[in-house]
């Protein structure tokens, strides 16, 4: 569901905010207060007159109006501590806390705060007295010629002197006649530098930096730097004079150290941060922060923003950086210059009309309104920097020619402007130079800053046997300490094929590092053997780090998934081999398993055996030359809405689904010894790929009856008018393995699995017949055609039996909730997948305003407080629970976090319909503090338990259990995060399992396990 964004500010920089945002199409509306001209009823942009002084009032307007995320653009409001307040009543803001904003608040605790930390700055004095300050200035060992203001003044509270005397004078003026108000009260007096000054910002989530290309602002009213300092006057991006190496140096000595230390301090610095630097002979100085976007600085960064600056914000607020790290155009380069009303930085007059804005536009440029107006139809000027025009080209002398073209066509009396934006830029560009490897197209610094991104991320992939550190020439794995006595490896290759070519058309990157691994991982199963390192191959025609960081955080996160160290890769940067924006995968997992169980145990399957087929995720990652092909007949573009999957969701997003990663699921069902074999279902689909672990004589009949096939295949047959051959050769068809096993086994190895994934019995082993094909698949087509859901059968199913297709009811579900439904989520996320057996029609809170109701609403959920506090007994709080889950004819309720005992009458008369998630494996550990209990008996093993609710506390029959280590050094938060996880899998099985019918609470008050047909 699209989001409510609400902008705060009025400026230049908030437009360009407001214009970015609205792009993103996961949201629906975007506010701006107060806003200004160009935010008036503007597309999906328009202004708000809601107070922002008063944070109560604000906090209340966004529940009331059903704001998801608040941007706060100036520094005024995150001093004043927005921030907190907002996000303490419960609403989601981006920016720093007031804790953090005083590394721009307050110049004298952000100089305290860099000497602490080491950070290079200048030299520097802070003063209270005026005669002190002038007595340091005519004494100090430095040019102590910068004066600034120590509080907030607008971007115009520094002062440069020529000498001493206007140092002193700067003094007085700002400290006895207070020409910045009570931001001059105290003073800083630095050293004055010298060399190129340029911006530097950054994404924070607190522990992880994600750069924004360098820029550089144009502080002086006039051509050549002459005239007075002001807020800006114009902004250009990327910079030239800063080389890779050294906005890596910047990185790692300024941005990452203040975030570090920030959060060593105990205030995490979550937002934009944005480091005024000088590049001085010595390196770059740190000149000051602020704590937000800079205004231009913002009017040329988000232009050249490729990926959706409200995921963006939501990885920032979420503390996703390092796994999804914004991406930038290349190539290009973006000026922006400031149209500023006569008199500025002085006084000026209001209320005079703008004209030529919409021959702007047609330019092909971008207005963004700071000091302006709407009255009566007419754009009017109401400040000192009235409008920002910005152009984007291929280079920076074309970008600038562009935007000096779009101010010539706006007039308004008086206005001053520069026309030199850049141009020390362009003065550095036409410097001869040395060729150098980059030249060429090879990027050694991008190379470098790669690999220092990925470092950790490999490193969190580390396992017995490996360490998985990067750097080395070669990797090693350690066979016995990771347990093995007679082991046989196991190495398998893949790549992604054309399901690349969507991602990169998309421009979304992260899922891939899992379809890479998962396409070699699942391959190595085959011999049942345990994946126990990975090595990628990324290659490409110009390294863009912020997507290879991406798709090798994908990778990285896989990993850990199936189990397996990433062991090391190799980027491979080749100028003229890929087109710009193309780059190609290729994945290496080497597994081990002992000698004694190496599968296919060709010996012992016979005709007879079942076969078990687990659910595919969709496509998978074969066949997309083909699914491209049907896209084109069809004239379907990614962006389109599609017509299978999810409700909501684009072509490109149902396509770039991840391929399922089998191993960790697997591994334990396969070293049983209950599985005679296991054929991953990759290129070839289940008629090439089933025959590849049996013997010759047999053959395989399935019926595609007994499977669940996602909407995708019934729609590329359909469209693509694909015979059943091809359809099965092809696709897997919704299986992404199967499993053969005897009958007598075929019961336990089901429910297991059904534990974790969705699984059916799909056919059986039979003689291979003379002239017949070996896979034998019944009912594909009409499988297709009528949208199969699958339906549980027995295991003593009789080869060729006709089976019903139709599509089975769902259960209709409640949840009920006391907080941010993180186990809701997990619930909400199974329900949509199209062969689900339960729909979430409610979500009950007993308290109002709790996250878990704003992600319910999101996803179109019905939502009702019930809030214990205004009932007298539980009886009646239970009651008028009762009768809401009867308004919404509610068969199944999950308790996810709900903080409430429900009394004996409610229990008993929801009796195996009532699903509790308990952390720990019961009957261990029963009540509250679970972990604590865990932790202080000292068991090795914890986890999970899925049970139906009984009067006694924790003593339902237990449904779905999920075991999870007990780590050296554990701690309470530390257990609770990775129980959490099991959670989000084992719920979600249970509910599956109760929503189907495939288990029900007996009137023993035991499990039933129904394997019978059911139609």
């Amino acid at each position: 569901m699209a989001e409510r964004v609400l902008i705060i500010g009025s400026g230049g920089r908030e437009h360009s905010l407001a214009w970015k945002l609205a792009q993103s199409p996961l949201v629906q509306q975007v506010l701006v207060a107060p806003g200004n001209a160009g935010t008036a009823d503007n597309g999906k942009v328009s202004n708000s007159a809601v107070s922002v002084s008063n944070h109560s009032i604000l906090a209340q307007y966004c529940k009331d109006h059903n704001v998801g995320l608040v941007v706060v653009g100036p520094e005024a409001p995150l001093a004043a501590g927005m921030v907190d307040d907002l996000t303490a009543a419960g609403v989601s803001c981006f920016g720093p806390s007031a804790k953090a904003a005083q590394l721009e608040a307050s110049k004298s605790f952000s100089k305290e705060f860099m000497d602490r930390h080491g950070i290079p700055t200048a030299r520097w004095r802070s003063f209270t007295d005026p005669q002190e300050a002038c007595s340091f200035i005519q004494s100090a060992e430095f040019r102590a010629l910068v004066v600034k203001a120590s509080g907030l003044a607008g971007g115009k509270g520094v002062i440069v002197a020529e000498n001493k005397d206007q140092a002193c004078r700067a003094v007085r003026d700002i400290m006895q006649d207070k020409t910045f108000g009570a931001a001059g009260e105290t003073v800083v007096v630095e050293e004055l530098l010298e060399g190129e000054e340029v911006s530097c910002l950054c994404f924070s989530d607190g522990c992880t930096v994600a750069l924004m290309p360098p820029a550089q602002d144009h502080k002086r009213l006039l051509d050549g730097d002459l005239g007075p300092n002001t807020g800006g006057m114009g902004a250009y991006c990327p910079t030239p004079q800063v080389s890779e190496d050294l906005l890596q140096k910047i990185r790692e000595t300024v941005l990452q150290k203040t975030v570090d230390g920030m959060r060593q301090e105990g205030s995490p610095y979550v937002g934009v941060l944005y480091a005024g630097l000088m590049l001085t002979r010595d390196g770059p100085r740190v000149l000051e922060y602020n704590c937000r976007f800079g205004d231009p600085e913002c009017q040329v960064l988000l232009p050249l923003l490729k990926s959706d600056l409200y995921q963006v914000i939501q990885d920032t607020l979420q503390g996703r950086l390092a796994l999804s790290a914004p991406t930038w155009q290349e190539n290009s380069a973006a000026v922006t210059v400031v149209m500023a009303s006569g008199g500025y930085p002085g006084d000026y007059k209001k209320g005079i009309e703008i004209t030529g804005l919409s021959r702007v536009k047609e330019l092909g440029l971008q207005v963004f309104h700071a000091g302006t107006l709407l009255k009566e139809g007419r754009v009017l000027t109401s400040g000192g920097r009235v409008l920002t025009i910005t152009a984007v080209d291929r280079d920076l002398p074309t970008a600038l020619q562009n935007a000096n073209k779009g101010v010539a066509s706006v007039q308004f009396q008086g206005a001053v402007y520069r026309r030199d934006i850049g141009h020390r830029a362009i003065a550095f560009l036409q410097q001869p130079r040395a060729l150098t490897y980059k030249d060429s197209g090879v990027d050694i610094a991008a190379g470098n800053a790669l690999v220092d991104l990925i470092k950790p991320l490999a490193a969190a992939t580390a396992r017995k046997g490996c360490s998985a550190e990067l750097g080395g020439f070669a990797g090693l794995f350690d066979l016995k300490a990771a347990g093995y006595i007679d082991p046989i490896l196991v190495a398998g290759t893949d790549g992604v094929g054309t399901k690349l070519k969507i991602a990169q058309e998309c421009n979304k990157h992260d899922t891939l590092g899992q379809d890479l691994v998962a396409m070699c991982v699942n391959d190595i199963l085959a011999q049942g053997a345990e994946p126990l390192f990975f090595l990628d191959y990324f290659s490409c025609g110009r390294l863009d780090v912020g997507v290879a960081s991406s798709v090798i955080a994908g990778i990285a996160e896989a990993c850990k998934t199936a189990g397996c160290a990433l062991l090391g890769g190799e980027t491979s940067e080749m100028p003229g081999v890929y087109p710009p924006g193309e780059y190609d995968l290729a994945g290496f997992a080497v597994g081990a398993v002992e000698r004694d169980r190496m599968l296919p145990r060709l010996d012992s399957i016979a005709a007879g055996d079942l076969l078990l087929g687990i659910a595919s995720s969709g496509v998978h990652s074969n066949g997309f030359s083909l699914v491209r092909k049907v896209l084109q007949r069809v004239c379907l573009q990614y962006s389109s809405p599609a017509p299978f999957g999810a409700a909501g969701q684009t072509v490109g997003e149902v396509l770039l689904t991840p391929t399922k990663i089998y191993s960790k699921l697997l591994q334990p069902i396969l070293h049983s010894g209950a599985v005679k074999a296991y054929a991953n279902i990759t290129g070839g689909g289940l008629l090439e790929n089933i025959p590849r672990v049996l013997p010759k004589t047999l053959a395989v009949d399935l019926d595609a009856c007994l499977w669940k096939i996602p909407e995708v295949f019934s729609w590329l047959q359909r469209e693509g008018q694909l015979s059943e051959e091809e359809m099965g050769r092809t696709f897997n068809c919704g299986l992404g393995s199967v499993l053969v096993v005897g009958r007598e086994a075929a019961d336990e190895v089901l429910r297991e699995l059904k534990n974790h994934e969705e699984a059916w019995v799909i056919g059986t082993v039979t003689l291979q017949q003379p002239d017949r094909e070996r896979v034998l698949i019944r009912n594909l087509l009409r499988s297709l055609q009528s949208g199969s859901r699958g339906t549980p059968v027995s295991t003593g199913l009789r080869s060729g039996a006709p089976q019903n297709c139709a599509p089975e009811r769902r259960a209709r579900v409640a949840v009920l909730i006391s907080g941010t439904g993180t186990n809701l989520q997990a619930l909400m996320e199974q329900v949509k997948k199209p062969w689900s057996s339960a729909e979430i029609v409610l979500v009950i809170s007993n308290r109002p305003g709790v996250e878990g109701l704003k992600k319910a609403a999101r996803a179109g959920i019905q939502t009702r407080v019930v809030d214990h506090k205004q009932y007298g007994s539980r009886a009646e709080f239970d009651s008028t629970i009762e009768q809401v889950l009867e308004e919404f004819s509610v068969e199944v309720v999950c308790l996810a976090g709900f903080m409430r005992i429900l009394g004996g009458p409610f229990v008993r008369k929801w009796s195996g319909k009532l699903l509790n998630v308990h952390p720990s494996l019961l009957p261990s550990f029963k009540g509250v503090n679970a972990h604590r209990q865990v932790l202080q008996a000292g068991v090795r093993v914890s986890g999970c338990t899925v049970h139906f609710v009984a009067e006694e506390v924790d003593a339902g029959a237990i449904i779905v259990q999920e075991a999870v280590p007990v780590m050296v050094g554990d701690t309470e938060d530390s257990l609770l995060e990775r129980v959490k996880e099991a959670e989000h899998r084992a719920f979600p099985a249970a509910l599956e399992l109760v929503a189907s019918g495939t288990v029900r609470l007996g009137e023993d008050n035991k499990i039933h396990w129904n394997t019978q047909e059911q139609h």
